[in-house]
């Protein structure tokens, strides 16, 4: 399975992809970790290259039988498919998640109070999220809105919404231990 978020910058997609992604034990791929690293080694500025290593990385896993959690903004109707189509070549389905927070001043507020999470990574400024090109959607998906909710109300909502046993929370916590054989 390929669990595709999107969604602007703080919205909550990434805490809840990490969660789903512990849950399952999938293999969990943040664009913003990619473009970072590309950035880091090359100097440059990022453009569709980011996505389409993510692509590649999700199809590769995929074929191997891992479930994959892909966690973008995703923005625009060609990223979208270009997600859909790491399938393609695979006996795998996907589900897409799209996050919302409803609540304009909720998330004006957890943009100017985020915290980079990755080192060297630019958090963008209320203004610029406003300013995304984000396309409306087209497609089928799960919406969650986490606006006035706690994170961990949204990610009972996304669980349930995904037909998931919720998690346990001491389990995501844990370091998996690698029995020897």
């Amino acid at each position: 399975m390929l669990y595709i978020f999107s969604g602007l910058p703080a919205t909550g997609k990434s805490t809840l992809a990490v969660v789903l992604a512990k849950s399952r034990n999938a293999v969990y791929l943040r664009l913003d970790t990619i473009e970072q690293a590309i950035k880091e080694s090359t100097g440059l500025e990022v453009g569709p290259e980011g996505y389409a290593a993510a692509y590649a990385l999700a199809a590769d896993n995929l074929a191997i039988g891992l479930e994959v959690v892909a966690d973008s903004v995703n923005a625009l109707e060609i990223t979208r498919s270009g997600w859909r189509s790491a399938v393609l070549n695979s006996d795998c389905a996907f589900v897409e998640l799209e996050i919302v927070c409803s609540d304009a001043e909720e998330h004006k507020r957890r943009v100017e109070n985020r915290k980079a999470t990755i080192s060297g990574l630019k958090i963008p400024t209320w203004q610029q999220v406003v300013n995304r090109d984000y396309v409306e959607w087209r497609s089928d998906r799960i919406l969650i809105d986490t606006a006035g909710e706690t994170p961990q109300q949204s990610i009972r909502k996304m669980f349930l919404a995904l037909g998931l046993s919720q998690p346990q929370r001491d389990r995501l916590n844990q370091p998996r231990r690698i029995s020897e054989g």
